[in-house]
């Protein structure tokens, strides 16, 4: 009998507060960069115990993300950038600080071949309710679903991953590529969409939307395999992958290709559907307006002084081929001219007064220091 087998379970928590509606649920992640990390990190600000298991002498990528940031010597500066001659235990990433957030770490080297690391993990399985991962080749480690779910019938498995797991479906050697966000953002179709007109290239978005999104979709998937395992005792293991993600946030984008044969392409900020809808240029900056309907459009262009009548929602706002059409066209210049003429503040207020959709692009200092956020 091996060692593990006569490992009872701990209740949790058994190191955090209890606290939040996930409190008494224990999970086990072997993840590392943003995806698994900040699906972990949302599970523990619910109030799972998450533990983060990391590589010996190597530690979360991320741990090493710059910025790398040590404490100041004064009020002013209470932190300060830090150089390579700093030592590790006096500096951290502040990328580090955001997403290894809300867990407990171990180092443990998860490899089944390992006899005193086989039984630290699967004494881990056994006393949590979802192991989450995104290393890929766990096979190669002498780790599968089916030996986990001998340790633990309970246990829900999240695969995080940019391709998918083949058990799932999908091409094999496709499965088995690596990838990071922009990565997946190209392969899920998001990235082709995502940018200005030809021949401006594709883009991808930036602040790992990817990451962020498909972290989203696993908390989603990991709550819906602890339910049923809730009911019917028997655990769930659940393929998340970025490209998967990424595709589902594409709109109408593959109903218009299957039943129209049409591919989307890229608008830039310019909604391509109805009008106002792009971000104007103002007499300091920047403000965007959505103005999606008529009795949005009406109010839009009453707040702007601008004549209904002369330009109406069915002729100039409610369809690509209304925007693009003469009238259309002298629409988008009246609204391109009542922007300019005013600051983005005072093009705000205006178009607020009428509960029109609108905003300025805010910076990370002005959230900072906006009063509705903190």
């Amino acid at each position: 009998m091996e060692r593990w087998q006569n490992v009872n379970r701990v209740p949790a928590p058994a190191i955090i507060p209890t606290y939040g509606p996930l409190s008494g649920m224990r999970v086990l992640l072997t993840g590392s960069i943003v995806a698994a990390p900040f699906a972990a990190s949302l599970l523990a600000e619910y109030g799972a115990e998450v533990i983060h298991v990391e590589r010996p002498k190597v530690g979360d990528p991320y741990r090493n993300q710059a910025p790398i940031i040590m404490a100041g010597d004064s009020e002013e500066k209470p932190f300060v950038l830090a150089g390579p001659e700093v030592p590790a235990s006096q500096k951290v990433s502040t990328g580090w600080i955001q997403e290894g957030r809300n867990k407990l770490s171990l180092t443990l080297e998860v490899n089944m071949k390992i006899p005193e690391a086989r039984e630290i993990f699967l004494s881990l399985i056994k006393n949590c309710d979802v192991w989450m991962e995104n290393m890929v080749w766990t096979e190669k480690l002498g780790i599968t679903d089916a030996m986990l779910f001998e340790v633990n019938p309970k246990l829900v498995i999240a695969h995080v991953s940019g391709f998918g797991r083949p058990q799932f479906g999908g091409v094999p050697e496709e499965c088995d590529r690596p990838s990071y966000d922009p990565v997946g953002q190209a392969e899920g179709g998001y990235m082709f969409i995502n940018g200005f007109p030809e021949p401006s290239p594709p883009s991808h978005a930036t602040s790992f939307i990817n990451d962020y999104l498909t972290a989203s979709f696993c908390v989603n998937a990991i709550l819906m395999a602890l339910r049923h395992a809730e009911k019917t005792g028997e655990g769930q293991a659940v393929d998340v992958a970025q490209i998967e993600t990424m595709s589902k946030i594409l709109n109408d984008s593959f109903v218009n290709y299957f039943q129209l044969g049409t591919v989307k392409q890229r608008a830039g900020n310019k909604v391509p559907i109805f009008q106002p809808g792009n971000l104007y240029k103002t007499k300091d900056g920047y403000l965007y307006l959505g103005a999606f309907g008529p009795a949005v459009y009406n109010r839009a262009l009453n707040a702007m002084g601008i004549d209904t009548e002369k330009f109406p929602y069915t002729l100039a706002g409610c369809s690509t081929e209304a925007i693009n059409s003469e009238i259309g066209i002298q629409l988008n210049a009246e609204i391109e001219h009542w922007m300019v003429s005013r600051t983005s503040k005072e093009g705000q207020e205006q178009l607020k007064k009428k509960k029109v959709p609108c905003a300025i692009p805010q910076t990370i200092a002005d959230l900072a220091a906006s009063e509705h956020y903190c």
